[in-house]
């Protein structure tokens, strides 16, 4: 997650698990609430962690180096926190035993695309460290990185194999396309707040309270009621009328990241998350996602600002 991003990391290893768990036949709900939580820690150490991060980020003109500085610790820190209250909740089911699982060849189908798709991740992450320095916007590197890729994808299968670029065709297919006007709609919201002087007056009532825990915990909770990435546009412009912009962008971000550990509605990549345990006939409940949230998110977001406020 630190090197690649939360969602990244949720759509690839949750197969894995439910794989691994069903071949075991162990209960695989320690293993992705596991997986969960930590891609949606540790997602606040690099800026490019979660779109959130890179939203408020670059709108307050923060560097990648000078973000890494100010969160590692209450990403390292935190993280610890909700690990181990992970292996607290979930101890008395990871003492039973765990059978043996049967070898299998490996099915890697084509190494020569997993090197390249590699390399592009890599040299992609490398440019977004250096964005700030080298003079281009994080956007355009992910998106000639992205159009690299697919290029690549269709010259081996539709020019070297004489195949459908199904690999590409299959991405697109499987994007989340149904989510989108759902987030149009929370923007629609947003925009609304700044046209009707809502956005003022929350900023009024935010700067009465404490910077750090204020922006930090009511952020928390609005990711919960219109989504972490709305709510990250509406904190931007609240930020733009704080006192404290540094430390309240950074409370914010805080507050986007750990939000999706609450409630499925925090982020996109819980909405994801849902849909993909129904596909493979694993039901988590509302409530109960909410059950472990509480316990695992408030303590942690609660360590997290603490660490912040003393920086």
């Amino acid at each position: 997650t630190v090197f690649t991003s939360n969602d990244i990391i949720i759509l690839t290893f949750t197969p894995f698990i439910c794989y691994f768990t069903r071949a075991l036949k162990i209960n695989p709900l320690p293993y992705l609430l596991s997986e969960f939580v930590a891609a949606n820690t540790w997602s606040m150490m690099l800026i490019i962690g979660n779109p959130t991060n890179i939203y408020l980020a670059t709108s307050q003109n923060i560097s990648f180096l000078n973000y890494l500085q100010i969160m590692f610790l209450p990403t390292v820190i935190s993280s610890l926190l909700a690990f181990l209250i992970l292996f607290l909740i979930f101890r008395p089911r990871l003492k039973m035993p765990i059978g043996e699982i049967e070898e299998h060849a490996s099915n890697l189908k084509n190494k020569n695309l997993v090197i390249i798709a590699l390399a592009h991740l890599s040299v992609c992450t490398i440019l977004l460290t250096i964005s700030s320095y080298i003079g281009f916007e994080m956007w355009s590197i992910c998106l000639a990185f992205t159009l690299s890729l697919i290029c690549f994808l269709v010259f081996y299968q539709a020019l070297l194999r004489h195949q459908k670029p199904q690999l590409t065709l299959n991405a697109l297919r499987r994007a989340p396309w149904g989510l989108i006007p759902f987030v149009l709609s929370m923007f629609v919201f947003v925009l609304s707040f700044s046209k009707y002087g809502v956005t003022e007056a929350i900023a009024g009532s935010l700067n009465n309270l404490d910077p750090v825990f204020g922006y930090g915990l009511t952020s928390f909770f609005m990711a919960n009621i219109i989504n972490n990435i709305p709510m990250s546009v509406l904190y931007s412009e609240i930020i733009n009328m704080a006192p404290l912009r540094s430390a309240v962008t950074y409370a914010a971000i805080i507050g986007s990241n750990l939000g999706a550990i609450l409630s499925p509605i925090g982020a996109l990549a819980g909405i994801m998350w849902i849909r993909m345990l129904k596909r493979e006939g694993i039901n988590l409940s509302f409530n109960s996602f909410v059950k472990y949230g509480l316990m695992i998110s408030l303590p942690t977001i609660l360590l997290a600002l603490t660490v912040l406020s003393r920086i």
